[in-house]
């Protein structure tokens, strides 16, 4: 028998073909919200955490970029702070044990994206005015919270490092913590209309919204 799959792909090509398969998995979301019936919040929030572990997993070539960190803003704000936290757990205990590496730092992560869903959460009131999502406001809460996420979990080298380490390894990891931010801005766009749309219509817990626009203030 030949082994027709005993090949490889260069680390361009995967990327390429990793970052097809993350648009059509965000085409199927845009086009699917609108033909999810009868699906309550905790199904849909399953369907969340299942896209955001995927995306995790695609996106890998891409340095620090990755949905989760905008999806758990999102679901700060219309599911509120417990739901928030559980996916946090959910998706970083997930993708962490079966595909990323589980370590120390997975902890880190999990307070991480809690504190990011939190934050959602109690700033929804500016962020969502009449069901309507400011985007801006939203794509700079985006940019911070990478860089808060991302120093959270920096946080972690200090379990066998000294202070002056960490300094230093913030100090590296700048430019990693930029591309997270420029990432977000672009889920921000890609994602806050279908999400938003989805998490509404689909029973949101936190506060019953009207379907969602984007609005640009």
């Amino acid at each position: 028998m030949y082994d027709f799959h005993n090949y490889s792909l260069t680390p361009q090509q995967d990327m390429v073909v990793n970052l097809v398969l993350f648009a059509i998995l965000i085409i199927a979301v845009m086009k699917g919200t609108g033909k999810i019936s009868g699906a309550g919040p905790v199904v849909t929030l399953l369907l969340i955490a299942s896209f955001c572990v995927v995306g995790r997993v695609l996106l890998q070539p891409i340095p620090n970029v990755q949905p989760v960190t905008v999806t758990l803003i999102l679901v700060g704000i219309y599911y509120g702070s417990p739901w928030a936290i559980a996916l946090s757990g959910c998706i970083a205990m997930s993708s962490n044990l079966l595909f990323l590496g589980h370590g120390p730092w997975t902890a880190f992560q999990i307070v991480g994206w809690s504190l990011v869903g939190i934050t959602g959460s109690v700033l929804s009131h500016k962020i969502l005015i009449d069901g309507r999502i400011a985007i801006g406001r939203l794509m700079t809460l985006s940019v911070i919270s990478a860089f808060a996420f991302d120093w959270i979990v920096s946080l972690s080298i200090l379990l066998n490092h000294d202070y002056p380490t960490f300094l230093a390894y913030l100090s590296n990891g700048f430019l990693f913590d930029v591309y997270h931010a420029i990432g977000n801005v672009a889920f921000v766009i890609l994602l806050s209309a279908p999400m938003g749309d989805l998490m509404t219509r689909k029973g949101a817990i936190k506060q019953n919204r009207a379907v969602i626009s984007v609005a640009t203030s």
